[in-house]
Formats: C-alpha cells, sequence, structure tokens
C-alpha cells in the first residue's frame, strides 16, 4: 500500500471522528504486517481525559484482534480541511512504542517520519 493510499484510509476513518467539542477531526489508519489496515478516529467525551485518539484507537483495535505486527501508520487531521500536518501526541507516541519498533513510519501529509524520530527517547520498563 502507498503512502497516499493509507492517508486516504486515514481520510476516511475521520468521517467517522466523535468530536463536538474541539471540532478538531482525527483519522488514523494502521498498516499491519500482513496487509490488512485498522482505521481509527478520535472519540472525545466531556470529561478530556477520557478521550482516545485516533491513533491509539487504530492500535487498540488491531491489538484486540490479535495481530502485533505493524509496518506504518497514516494521519490526518484538522477542523475543516485535512491537508495540514497533524502530529500525534505524545501519549499515542508512547503507546506506538509498546507495540512497534523505532522504525515504524508515520506518514503525514508533510510527509514520512519515523517513531525513533519523533519520539527518541521513550519510556521502557
Amino acid at each position: 500500500m502507498t503512502n497516499d493510499e493509507l492517508l486516504r484510509e486515514a481520510e476516511k476513518a475521520a468521517e467517522n471522528s466523535y468530536c463536538k467539542y474541539s471540532h478538531f477531526r482525527v483519522g488514523a489508519a494502521l498498516l499491519c504486517a500482513d496487509g490488512s489496515v485498522f482505521r481509527g478516529c478520535n472519540i472525545e467525551n466531556s470529561s478530556y481525559s477520557l478521550t482516545n485518539c485516533a491513533e491509539r484507537t487504530a492500535i487498540f483495535k488491531a491489538v484486540s484482534e490479535g495481530v502485533r505486527e505493524f509496518s506504518a501508520i497514516a494521519i490526518v487531521g484538522g477542523d475543516g480541511d485535512l491537508s495540514s500536518p497533524c502530529y500525534p501526541c505524545g501519549a499515542c507516541l508512547q503507546v506506538m512504542s509498546e507495540f512497534c519498533g523505532g522504525d515504524l513510519r508515520i506518514i503525514l501529509t508533510d510527509g514520512e517520519h519515523t517513531l525513533d524520530e519523533l519520539m527518541p527517547a521513550r519510556f521502557r520498563l
């Protein structure tokens, strides 16, 4: 799957975003080593700490289905147009580091990055 195709999958995921408080839609598409794709969107809650980001939604969906090997994740977001880069938050980067290697490709509208590049000093036990 190309980066553009994965970004389109993330855009489809953003259509399901529940963002009635921030009005900031986010979609993620997680490419698994076997070629399958899990989509996730942000799901807000009036108690903001209970909000779940799109990236974690996609990862948790995959893990809950027994998938543990990932190649890339594409992320889009915005309060209207989804063309500006939407970088993952620290919590999402930390969850990625739990399940992915530092070479995980993180695909944004401004290009491709790696987990090592975006979060070089991760918490590990």
